[in-house]
């Protein structure tokens, strides 16, 4: 009678379809997201050589010690924050902004404000 949907599927589908059109290079990699219920990650990669050149996430020691809760828009700030370190250190200043399917909302938008303001420019 009624189908059940599929909220991970359906953000896989958007995820690919996005894919097609955005790409990482060397000059201005892709900064990734993926959120889980209990965390999020966030990785700045080189699609053209394939290669991860920074990750944060909130289970690092730097993040989970700041926060009370990995799971909150707080800790999506920070690791948005520790990413745009993490790049600085390595001469990446402008990346392209890959919500991994995501909608532009809460935690997405906060990990993304938090790298605008430590110096990422997207």
């Amino acid at each position: 009678m009624f189908k059940k949907v599929d909220r991970n599927a359906n953000r896989l589908a958007r995820h690919k379809r996005v894919r097609k059109k955005i790409s990482g290079t060397p000059e201005r990699p892709r900064l990734s997201v993926f959120r889980s219920a209990n965390n999020i990650y966030a990785q700045i990669i080189d699609d053209t050589n394939r290669v991860t050149l920074v990750a944060a996430s909130s289970l690092d020691d730097a993040v989970k010690g700041a926060v009370s809760n990995t799971g909150n828009k707080e800790a999506a700030k920070k690791v948005g924050e520790l990413v745009a370190k993490k790049a600085a250190e390595k001469g990446i200043t402008e990346v392209v902004f890959d919500r991994g399917g995501y909608i532009y909302h809460g935690r997405i938008v906060e990990l993304a404000e938090g790298a605008r303001e430590a110096g990422l420019k997207f």
